[in-house]
């Protein structure tokens, strides 16, 4: 599979008068002395280096401290291999480990000053296109250096606006921060797409984040009502079930079983996990991309979903079989 494959439905001075003073003061007689002794000058010079010393530190010390703060993910457009893996939450817990996250991300084209550009935003229905975009830093400057996260830098997930024709694709970056992927939208209607990563900062400072943007079909569009709430969905001849009760501003469990003909279905990593689950929330598409357990529990998937309000849920589960993935769709009610 192609990484651009659809799967399936941050001055001092001294006073020499009061010196000579002193000086007279320490020779303890008529006589004036003709300035401090030698002990009395080397020991001036210590401890006047040493509050040197002090100083320079002190002012280093706010500067490093400063630096530190301001670290951003506002690159140079240059090209640096990643560091790794980055922990990553994309705006929901995902172990129990992890606080619960407040809010859904993807609901803005700008965050933590960064901001996503599509050079392009119209499509025609149903013809192959290719969707081209950089992320730019406050200077409006593209982004360049990207932690790979499950296996890529940059995960994208397209959706028309009534939860139809989810799309999860990975675009490639070319070295000035262009991204292009292949994307076809079927039908007439405005589409959500969502850019989910992580930039590393020139100091080592890692920062997942998601943004949206709009695209445009013109055409006649008929939203589909969305479909009512159900524990189990079809696809491709298996049968996916989900067991675990969301519930608003709390994190639990939420394990989905895959069975074929024969019964439980055998799994395959697909970007590192067993299951990637994206969950978005309707009205506003507040965007929610869960990971699960490193491991199968009792050879089901396992994610810790944390909703962050009531309303009603559309949960897309990616799974692979035979090298082929395919994704499984659930409605979730949250009261």
């Amino acid at each position: 599979m192609t990484d651009h494959q659809p799967v399936r439905r941050a001055s001092a001075g001294t006073d020499l008068t009061a010196g000579d003073e002193a000086g007279q003061v320490l020779g303890g007689s008529d006589q004036v002395s003709a300035g401090p002794d030698r002990s009395t000058l080397r020991l001036a010079l210590v401890v006047g280096g040493l509050m040197l010393a002090m100083l320079l530190g002190f002012g280093l010390g706010r500067m490093n401290t400063k630096s530190a703060a301001t670290g951003s993910p506002s690159l140079a457009a240059e090209h640096t291999d990643p560091p790794g893996v980055a922990p990553h939450s994309h705006g929901s817990a995902t172990g129990t480990d992890q606080s619960a996250a407040t809010e859904p991300g993807g609901l803005a084209v700008s965050s933590s000053g960064l901001t996503l550009v599509p050079l392009a935003t119209e499509f025609a229905a149903g013809r192959p296109g290719q969707l081209r975009f950089q992320v730019r830093d406050g200077q409006r400057r593209p982004v360049t250096r990207f932690a790979i996260v499950h296996d890529k830098p940059l995960h994208l997930i397209v959706v028309r606006r009534d939860l139809t024709g989810y799309q999860h694709l990975h675009p490639t970056m070319a070295a000035d921060g262009t991204w292009s992927v292949p994307l076809t939208l079927a039908q007439p209607g405005l589409w959500r797409a969502y850019a989910d990563f992580t930039v590393v900062a020139d100091n080592g400072a890692q920062a997942a984040v998601t943004l949206g943007a709009d695209l445009t079909v013109p055409g006649d569009y008929r939203p589909r009502p969305l479909p009512g709430a159900a524990a189990t969905a079809t696809v491709g001849g298996f049968t996916v079930g989900y067991q675990g009760t969301p519930q608003a501003g709390a994190t639990v469990p939420l394990t989905f079983r895959v069975d074929g003909a024969g019964g439980a279905a055998r799994l395959e990593r697909y970007l590192g996990a067993y299951g990637h689950l994206v969950a978005l929330r309707e009205g506003d598409l507040g965007y929610l991309h869960v990971h699960p357990e490193t491991e199968l529990v009792d050879g089901q998937i396992k994610f810790w979903l944390t909703t962050p309000g009531p309303g009603r849920y559309r949960l897309y589960l990616d799974f692979q079989v035979n090298a082929e993935v395919r994704t499984a769709e659930f409605t979730l009610t949250v009261p």
